[in-house]
């Protein structure tokens, strides 16, 4: 049997979202926009496509309309194959009339959709992690160790730890113990052998990724049966099936990070401009796949660019940009500077027709205009920014939030669709 038939894969859409507000006011986690052109729904299902993973369902709750036309305009496959990405929306059933409660909620309300389609095995995956792995590496690992369940697990060090669910494992390679994000006086009973490699750098934990194999009958005896009222995988059902299965750990020691914040996914995509990133966007192997847009190549006119990823379909004219990530259909006016910016684009050009309408009203163009100073910042879609507006962030300023933008971590989110006048300071 071929992994593409062996193998499920769930993606779960996530909740509301609510700590990467305002980028999710409108939007569902996974169908925030990324380093300038794809959406991180795309991540996962990128990573299971170039695993030989074809056939996946993702869960929504919240905000889901744009990730459905995302995915309904994005995953095609051949009429002769099996492949699909299906979106299972959370919905109200005669006999469950409630939203889903967690992770452990969400697949157990979708199995009669699962149901019908055969597999081995199911991957339960996040649609809110920036990472590239080989999911048969992981599969084979699950064999081998003849598990029930396998979870990824990534070696972290003191600071990041409590903010995960941290076990160990015993000399075979199955998890002995968990605890969900421990106290930071109770790591050193927590240490594992990560290798000498993790060791040097000072991750010496093992951290829970919120990636799972499940045999596949088991996953729904449990959900059906013996777990009935267990709403989480993380916190209820993997930490109680230790002592009842064999639970494997599989180690990933490549980069990943977790979506959770506005200022981890900032770092995240400005972690892109780098001379070798992380995160590897032109790697031959791991394509990201996205949806494919019939968009000219970008146009830059005077301006001096130092570490920064430019999106086809923008016009750029602005004096200087530095570790910066241009979206889509960007247009940036003479001589503003952008330094460590997130512009997320446009989802249309302006024609001239357009630009006369904007002067008539007296509105900024789509875009970003001339002479504008713009530092540490997330500028999300369709935004209209006048000429000489001055956006300076930084941790002067306190969090708050604004009709127009919100301040959190001194970065400065501009709301999708605002219109920032002539000469505005922030």
């Amino acid at each position: 049997m071929s992994i593409s038939t062996e193998v499920l894969s769930v993606i779960l859409g996530g909740g509301a979202g609510s700590r990467l507000y305002p980028l999710t006011a409108a939007r569902s986690k996974p169908a925030v926009p990324i380093a300038g052109k794809y959406r991180l729904v795309d991540i996962p299902i990128s990573n299971c496509i170039n695993s030989g993973i074809n056939r996946m369902f993702v869960l929504t709750q919240f905000n889901s309309a744009s990730l459905n036309r995302h995915i309904k305009n994005t995953y095609h496959f051949s009429a002769f194959s099996s492949a699909f990405v299906d979106i299972l929306a959370a919905e109200q059933t005669p006999d469950n009339p409630a939203w889903y409660q967690g992770t452990a909620d969400a697949v157990r309300q979708s199995l009669r959709h699962v149901a019908p389609f055969a597999s081995d095995y199911v991957l339960i995956l996040s649609g809110d992690q920036l990472y590239q792995m080989d999911f048969q590496e992981m599969l084979d690992n699950h064999k081998k160790k003849g598990a029930d369940i396998s979870v990824a697990t990534i070696p972290v060090g003191d600071r990041e730890a409590p903010e995960f669910g941290i076990l160990k494992q015993n000399k075979a390679g199955y998890i002995s113990s968990f605890i969900e994000k421990p106290k930071k006086e109770l790591l050193k009973e927590w240490t594992s052998d990560t290798g000498d490699e993790m060791k040097k750098a000072g991750r010496n934990y093992l951290a829970s990724m919120g990636i799972y194999i499940f045999n596949r009958q088991l996953m729904f005896d449990y959900l059906q049966n013996d777990y009935l009222e267990a709403t989480d995988f993380g916190k209820e059902i993997i930490p109680q099936s230790i002592d009842k299965c064999k639970v494997a750990s599989y180690q990933y020691d490549g980069y990943w990070t977790d979506i959770g914040n506005i200022y981890s996914f900032f770092e995240a995509n400005l972690g892109l401009t780098a001379d070798l990133p992380d995160f590897n966007l032109f790697d031959n192997n791991n394509a990201i796949y996205t949806r494919a847009r019939m968009l000219p190549p970008a146009k830059v006119s005077g301006t001096t660019l130092e570490k920064t990823v430019i999106a086809e379909g923008s016009i750029i004219n602005a004096s200087r940009m530095e570790t910066s990530v241009v979206g889509i259909r960007s247009r940036i006016g003479h001589g503003s500077t952008i330094i460590s910016t997130y512009i997320m684009g446009s989802d249309y050009f302006e024609t001239l027709q357009d630009i006369a309408v904007d002067h008539a009203k007296g509105i900024p163009l789509l875009g970003i205009g001339n002479r504008c100073y713009i530092r540490n910042a997330i500028i999300d879609k369709n935004c209209r920014i006048g000429d000489d507006v001055r956006i300076n962030g930084g941790t002067h300023l306190e969090n708050s939030d604004h009709s127009l933008y919100t301040i959190k971590d001194g970065i400065v989110v501009v709301k999708k669709g605002a219109i920032i006048p002539n000469g505005y300071v922030i």
